[in-house]
């Protein structure tokens, strides 16, 4: 545990010492376990020193005081184009995970992104472009309106009420895994995946706390087109969560930014594309970073 921004944030490390770091950063409502220790491995086995960790409101970093934000009223005032208020916003997470760069005495750092995650990092290379080597934005979107949308079963799996007992916990998550995953979903790993984020952190309310930063945050396009950071966009064309226009629009808004699709990922990082993954991470952590090499 580490103070930052005054919260205390949850995190651990892989990997060499005297790797070039990199951070992965979780998306909503998913702890920092989500990242899974084999595709850790990859990464440790080309070289990085992989840093993950825990997002204000998930797992066993800070969580909000107070009653979270009606998700159904948000997303309600999203879609009508109102503006919408809320008590932190992606610039405040990305200044979480700048300050624990800080905390760890790193100047500069690789890194990836999925989901909410994909949208931290994109406003890290937007605010803080001096501390990242590198960025890749996976499964993730530029929050423009007009892209990216999920599906309608989709975003009712998503804004489903979260029951509280375990065993119905574990079920819904799994119900949920099986309608955005696409056709490589494991039901089994998925079932333990949601027992063990269950006995790890049961904190429904926080996701909602992030869905209100995300919904506060806005449309990133314009701004993302100032970004000279490499850049790696990967994207699943199964996604039926944040859909496959979401990854290309923020691959269009980055210049020189690469675009992956792998065909039959959907929200969900299948260990057929691990390999594939940390490889082409690789490949973009060696591109020469305006102002660095």
């Amino acid at each position: 545990m580490v103070k930052v921004n005054e919260i205390e944030i949850c995190f651990d490390c892989s990997g060499p010492d005297e790797g070039p770091p990199l951070l992965l950063v979780m998306g909503l409502g998913a702890q920092m376990t989500v990242w899974n220790i084999g595709f850790v491995s990859e990464l440790v086995d080309r070289g990085f020193r992989v840093i993950r960790f825990d997002n204000r409101d998930a797992g066993l970093s800070s969580k909000t005081v107070g009653d979270p934000p009606d998700v159904m009223a948000l997303y309600t005032k999203a879609l009508a184009g109102e503006q919408i208020s809320a008590p932190y916003t992606l610039s405040t997470m990305a200044d979480d995970a700048v300050g624990l760069l800080d905390a760890l005495e790193i100047p500069a750092a690789h890194v990836v992104g999925a989901s909410m995650g994909g949208m931290i990092v994109q406003m890290m290379a937007i605010e803080h472009p001096n501390r990242l080597l590198s960025m890749t934005s996976i499964m993730s979107t530029t929050g423009a309106s007009d892209v990216g949308q999920p599906t309608a079963e989709a975003i009712a799996a998503l804004l489903a009420p979260s029951p509280t007992d375990r065993q119905s916990v574990i079920d819904a998550s799994v119900a949920t895994s099986r309608v955005i995953a696409g056709s490589l979903f494991d039901e089994a790993e998925a079932r333990v995946r949601a027992g063990e984020a269950y006995d790890r952190c049961f904190h429904p309310a926080g996701s909602a706390f992030q869905i209100a930063a995300i919904a506060a945050t806005g449309d990133r396009t314009e701004r993302l087109r100032s970004v000279e950071v490499p850049t790696l966009v990967i994207h699943g064309r199964e996604d039926s969560l944040i859909t496959l226009s979401g990854g290309e629009a923020t691959a269009a808004a980055v210049a020189g930014a690469d675009l992956i699709v792998f065909g039959r990922m959907g929200h969900d990082q299948p260990p057929m594309y691990w390999s594939q993954t940390a490889d082409a991470i690789s490949a973009v952590s060696r591109r020469r970073v305006h102002g660095f090499g």
